[in-house]
Parts: structure tokens; C-alpha cells; sequence
């Protein structure tokens, strides 16, 4: 009598994820190997059953291993994941691959328990995991001797990538993903174009004209800040909980680069109602100071200035850097250094989908030479690189990690700083989650320290991906359990939490364009008697940056048709229940978390949103 294997077959849901190629497929166990003696057709979204009856028990299932023919077209087909059901046995063994199936080649998918590398037993799997890491070192790579690349010298290295066809398709974006995408830069290309025409003007004369090109999509928050931008109290508040909450910092004395004039010693009392933008320069004449009582017009030059400055900050530091270029560097490590049954690897990859490419699409589109940071941004044009290497040397680990980022700046305990509140219960709500895991592998801080491949995994972070960052106080390898954590928490919260708080508000406070403007046209003011209404008006972006500001702050701000809240992936890389166990506290954690501030919200003028583990995308996306 044969023994009887169920075998479940699932493809992706994407379009084009079946194939019109026959595909075959065997099970191999510790005591031999079957095949199925029908070739599969994939088909989209379909879940297919088969039967497998083999004259022999296969023993404990290791691999099942597919290879796909094709005659004349190479039709790829997307393999969510595969489930066994033994004889004698109503649970399954589950076979995770997420990932394309192209070629003639055998891909070997191993049963999904994670498994650290000296924890395989057999010694077929620890040939599976270095044969692995072997094939993605080169595949991650057009030059055949290194996976990472020199964007710019002295900034973190990058995927070797000088196009989208350069990235491997498992790390490309889905093709509802791509067409949403370019759908959307079409969109806003028409939407400049018709605000060009619709404002009939060669250029502003007034505040009010730019009212002409303020339609489209547009928020509550939006229209709030079109109404109350020019509002000192509504300045202050975007430093603490607008689109860049990293700036604002506690200050217990005067500042050393802030310079007084005589007879002014009592402003010394009023620190936080005093503006002065520009640092002094001992080659130049003392900057001026812009007070709230001076003429109006200054006044509000004065800040549209300081928020250009955090425009450029925002943008390239805080954003591009801080949360962009390190999960490209925690991405691209991953994928060289630790194998599909890692693990790290299963916990991290949810992580980092879509990385790599939407970092190639801006590399290539936004930041490039001529491109659109360029055309729009004062910083265009060579700036933004002396800007980014500035911000390398305060891209600290303390830096990433709110609990220690919140107190350096003196922001702990203010009831107001609803960034700080919201991103501390995130790190702690990750932290949990990221612990639950380790201890589930992890039993001893010994076996910490001997995991071969988390040490690379971590030398390459630090050393290799983020120019020798040990000497910002990332770590070269992980000694503890408890060290371990709260670097899995950082890359976690970097990729998904910090990044959310990060993007999300850019159509909500750039889309007005004189709130926080791309650019300046003229020099900072040096007297404040001579400036005007056509100072002002000259020193904001012209039309095309303005629309050109509306139109990708938008298409960069708005929510993903695909997005993946954070927690909420739908592939199951973990088969073991603990593991499942974790995630699901993890998922119900960040549940209350949203119960509780959308209670918070309820009670105030300006809510805030950002960190509501409901709009926080699982990766970085856009």
C-alpha cells in the first residue's frame, strides 16, 4: 500500500503571477524522494491541491524542489508557498518561498523551520544555506565583485543598481505596484501642466495667487494650515509634531552662534520667541535678528526662511538618510549575509520589501544629477550632497533609537510632543515583539556570540554599509541577547515606524506651498525695513517649483493603493506556532496602541496620525 502526500500549491495574487509553463515537483525526505507525476500550471491567486501516492515512506520532509520547462517563452511564475500533508497526519509542513520561479534550474524550497546554522542537524541543510548565501552575494550585483556600490563617496553604500533592470525581480516592485506608481507621475505631470495654464500668470504677485494652484488632493490638515501658516503658535507646532519632528531640541542655555546686539540683553528672557537665520561668520557683519515685533513682512520672511532650511533637512537628513539609506544598508546586508532559514532573515525580510527598488527610483529619478531635487530645491545641484555628508557625521545609533534620540534632545515627558509619546510606545511595541522572537532561538547570550552568519550580518551594517559606522556607536558584532534586541528594534522602527513618521505629512504640510517652501530665490534679508511684499513674493518658489513642489510631495505622501500596515504581512516566512504566537501579540499590541491614540485624537484641534500603526507601512515603500 503507498503512502499518500497532500501537497497545496499556492500562487501569488499579483498580475502575472501564474504561468502557462508546466512546472514539476518532488518531495525529498530524510529516507528518499518522490515526484508528482502531473506537471502543474500555475494559476493567479489559485490555491491547487494534488495527490502524491509514493511506494515508500519519505521519511521526515527536508525539501521540495520545483524546476519550471519552457519551450519557447521563459513565463515566470510567483510561488507563495507550498504545504505537505504526511501520512497518518492532519498537520501540514509548510514549504515558504515567496518568490519568483523562472528559468530551467532546480529551486530547492527547505521546510520552513527557522533554524540557526548550527542548529541543522542534517548536514543538508547547512549545504542548502551556503549554497543560498553563495547565489545571492552574486545575484544582488552587476559587478561581479562586490553587491554594494558608491552612490556618493562618503554617503552609505547602496545596491549596485544603475537602473530598475539591474535589481533582481524579487526586489522589484509588484506589477500593480509599478503601473500605481508611474499611473501616478503621469497624473501629477498633467496636474502641473494644468495649473500652469489655469493660473495665467508669469509670476506671483501676491500671497493669495498662490490659492490658484491649491486644488487637488488635499487634506483636513491641509486646509487648516492654509488658514493658519503665517501663526507663530502654528510654526512652533510643526517642529514638534509636524512632518520633521527630529530637529527640535531642548535648550537650557544661549546659543554660542546666536549674537546679540548691545542694549538687548533682555531678549536673553525671551530665547524662544528669537529668530535669527544665519549663523554668524566672523568674515561677515552680524546677522540680523528677526523678532515678532518687527514689521510684519520681515517677520514672516524670516520663518518662511527657517522653514525652507528644515525643508532641505527634512528631505535629505532626516528622511533620505536617516530612514531611506539605512534600510537600503540593513536590506542589502540581509540579503548577502543571511540565509531564507535565519531567524533574523525571516523576521527582517517583511521589512525590507519594495527597498531597494523605490531607493534605485530615486536615485535615478529625484536625486539625481538634473533631477527633480534639482529642478525644485535650493539644495539642487551639488548641495544636497555637501548637506548628506554633513548629516553622516550626527547619523548616530542613539540617533535611530527613540528612547535615546527623545532624551539627548530634552523631549521626554512633554505632554504636547505627540511624536515623542507615539514613537516610544512604537519602540517599545516592537522591542517586545523582536524579543519574543530572539528568545525563541536564542536561549543563551553564548549562542549570540557563535552565530556565524548574524556576526557578518552585523559587520556588514556597520562596516561595510554604513562607512565604518562603529565610530558613531553602531556595533561591529552582537555580544548579548539583550544587544541583539535593541539593534533588531532599531532596524524594525527605522524601516517601518520611523519612516511613517517621516513621509506621511509631506502632503500635509508642503502642499501650501509658502508654509514650507522648496526653495528661495533671493538672499536671506539683511535689514529688515527694506523688505516688501515683492521680496517675499520674489523670494518663494516660482510657479513651476511651486507646482512641481504640490505634485511630488503628493505623490510621495499619499497612501499606498498596496500598503502593508505594519505587523500585518500576509506571508507566513515563520511555520513553528510559537513563533506565529509572537506575531500575533505583536499584532494585538499595536491594536491597542491604535485604539489609544485614536481616543488621544478625539480630544484635539490637531490630530496626529502618523504613528497610528494603521497608516505605518510594514517597509519602505515610497
Amino acid at each position: 500500500m503507498g503512502h499518500c502526500y497532500r501537497i497545496r500549491v499556492a500562487t501569488g495574487a499579483w498580475l502575472f503571477s501564474g504561468s502557462h509553463n508546466c512546472v514539476r515537483l518532488w518531495l525529498v525526505g530524510e529516507r528518499g524522494e518522490a515526484e508528482l507525476e502531473l506537471q502543474l500550471r500555475p494559476v493567479r491567486g489559485e490555491k491547487e491541491e494534488f495527490v502524491l501516492d509514493s511506494p515508500e515512506d519519505l521519511g521526515t520532509l527536508q525539501f521540495v524542489k520545483l524546476r519550471k520547462q519552457h519551450s519557447l517563452v521563459d513565463d515566470a511564475w510567483f510561488c507563495d508557498r507550498i504545504t505537505v500533508q504526511c501520512p497518518g497526519t492532519s498537520a501540514e509542513t509548510a514549504f515558504p518561498c515567496y518568490r519568483w520561479v523562472q528559468g530551467k534550474g532546480v529551486l530547492s524550497l527547505p521546510e520552513g523551520t527557522a533554524r540557526l546554522a548550527g542548529d541543522n542537524g542534517l548536514d543538508v541543510f547547512q549545504k542548502h544555506r551556503e549554497k543560498e548565501l553563495k547565489e545571492r552575494q552574486q545575484i544582488y550585483c552587476f559587478v561581479p565583485t562586490s553587491s554594494w556600490a558608491t552612490w556618493k563617496e562618503g554617503i552609505p553604500l547602496t545596491i549596485a543598481a544603475n537602473c530598475l533592470d539591474d535589481l533582481h525581480p524579487n526586489v522589484r516592485f509588484q506589477e500593480e505596484k509599478r503601473l500605481d506608481f508611474e499611473w501616478a507621475l503621469k497624473a501629477g505631470a498633467l496636474e502641473m501642466v494644468l495649473k500652469r495654464v489655469y493660473t495665467l500668470l508669469s509670476r506671483w504677485n501676491r500671497l493669495e495667487d498662490f490659492d490658484l494652484i491649491f486644488w487637488g488632493q488635499k487634506s483636513a490638515l491641509t486646509e487648516k494650515i492654509h488658514q493658519c501658516w503665517q501663526e507663530d503658535d502654528f510654526f512652533g507646532y510643526q517642529f514638534l509634531n509636524g512632518t520633521n519632528p527630529m530637529l527640535l531640541r531642548r535648550s537650557t542655555s544661549l546659543p554660542s552662534r546666536l549674537v546679540l546686539p548691545s542694549g538687548t540683553e533682555e531678549l536673553q528672557a525671551q530665547l524662544e520667541k528669537e529668530l535669527q537665520i544665519q549663523p554668524p561668520n566672523p568674515s561677515f557683519p552680524t546677522p540680523t535678528l528677526f523678532l515678532p515685533s518687527d514689521p510684519p513682512l520681515a517677520w514672516l520672511l524670516a520663518k518662511s526662511w527657517v522653514r525652507n532650511s528644515d525643508f532641505q533637512l527634512h528631505q535629505l537628513q532626516y528622511h533620505l538618510l536617516n530612514t531611506h539609506l539605512v534600510a537600503e544598508v540593513i536590506a542589502v546586508a540581509t540579503m548577502r549575509c543571511l540565509p531564507g532559514l535565519h531567524p533574523v532573515f525571516k523576521l527582517l525580510v517583511p521589512h525590507i520589501r519594495y527597498t531597494l527598488e523605490i531607493n534605485t527610483r530615486a536615485r535615478t529619478q529625484l536625486i539625481s544629477d538634473g533631477g527633480l531635487f534639482d529642478q525644485a530645491a535650493n539644495t539642487g545641484g551639488g548641495g544636497h550632497v555637501q548637506l548628506l555628508h554633513r548629516a553622516m557625521a550626527q547619523l548616530t545609533y542613539c540617533s535611530l533609537c527613540p528612547p535615546d534620540d527623545l532624551a539627548d534632545r530634552g523631549l521626554l515627558g512633554i505632554p504636547s510632543a505627540l511624536y515623542a509619546h507615539d514613537a516610544l510606545q512604537l519602540w517599545e511595541i516592537i522591542a517586545r515583539y523582536v524579543e519574543g522572537i530572539v528568545h525563541l532561538f536564542y536561549q543563551r547570550d553564548d549562542i549570540v556570540r557563535g552565530d556565524p552568519e548574524l556576526q557578518a550580518w552585523c559587520r556588514e551594517i556597520t562596516e561595510v554599509g554604513l562607512c565604518q559606522a562603529q565610530n558613531r556607536g553602531f556595533p561591529i558584532s552582537l555580544q548579548s541577547r539583550a544587544q541583539l534586541c535593541h539593534f533588531l528594534t532599531m532596524c524594525v522602527f527605522t524601516c517601518t515606524a520611523q519612516h511613517g513618521a517621516i513621509n506621511q505629512g509631506q502632503l500635509d504640510w508642503y502642499a501650501w506651498v509658502p508654509n514650507a517652501p522648496c526653495t528661495m530665490r533671493m538672499p536671506p534679508p539683511t535689514t529688515k525695513e527694506d523688505v516688501t511684499l515683492a521680496t517675499v513674493m520674489g523670494s518663494l518658489p516660482d510657479i513651476r517649483q511651486s507646482c512641481l513642489q504640490m505634485t511630488i510631495t503628493w505623490h510621495l505622501g499619499r497612501r499606498q493603493p498596496d500598503m502593508v500596515p505594519l505587523g500585518h504581512h500576509k506571508e507566513e516566512y515563520f511555520s513553528d506556532p510559537q513563533a506565529k504566537a509572537v506575531l500575533s501579540q505583536f499584532q494585538t499590541d499595536l491594536e491597542n496602541l491604535e485604539n489609544e491614540i485614536t481616543a488621544r485624537n478625539e480630544q484635539l484641534d490637531l490630530p496626529y496620525e502618523y504613528l497610528k500603526p494603521s497608516r505605518i507601512e510594514n517597509s519602505v515603500t515610497i
